[in-house]
């Protein structure tokens, strides 16, 4: 629990910092180009999901959350794992949705900064979530045993 707690934190912590630095130097909507045409950092906020789908549904996404990070803590707990990359897939997905539902309580939508251009808008906590979801993917594809009781 304590290694699932640690990935968590960082991951909150480094998502709080650099959401903070970002609102705190760029106005919404303002760009500034890293590698022109391929990397920018641009300040959006986001009221949807993922790619910004369902704009505007921010009670459905903290309730989404709140049972995602419920899940995860019930499972870490009930179960008590040792298995590594298991606990770092969970670690990341909970420090990632726990990162997001605060922006989603706080502000009534997520602030999101790194941009690629041939991609939508995100941020730390929907990396984590996306590298924590990879992780696990790999981990069920390739260990049957993954979540076997």
């Amino acid at each position: 629990m304590i290694h699932l707690s640690l990935i968590a934190s960082c991951v909150v912590i480094i998502d709080r910092l650099t959401k903070y630095f970002f609102c705190s130097n760029l106005s919404h909507g303002r760009s500034i180009k890293v590698i022109p045409g391929i990397f920018h950092l641009t300040l959006v906020f986001n009221t949807g999901s993922a790619f910004g789908l369902f704009k505007d549904w921010t009670r459905f996404f903290i309730m989404t959350s709140i049972i995602v990070i419920a899940l995860i803590l019930f499972y870490c707990l009930r179960y008590r794992y040792k298995d590594i990359l298991l606990i770092t897939s969970l670690g990341l997905i909970l420090g990632g949705a726990i990162g997001n539902l605060i922006d989603r309580i706080l502000f009534g939508y997520v602030i999101d900064f790194l941009d690629f251009r041939v991609w939508p808008v995100f941020n730390i906590a929907d990396s984590s979530i996306s590298i924590g979801a990879a992780l696990l993917a790999l981990k069920a594809l390739f260990d049957k045993r993954c979540f076997t009781i």
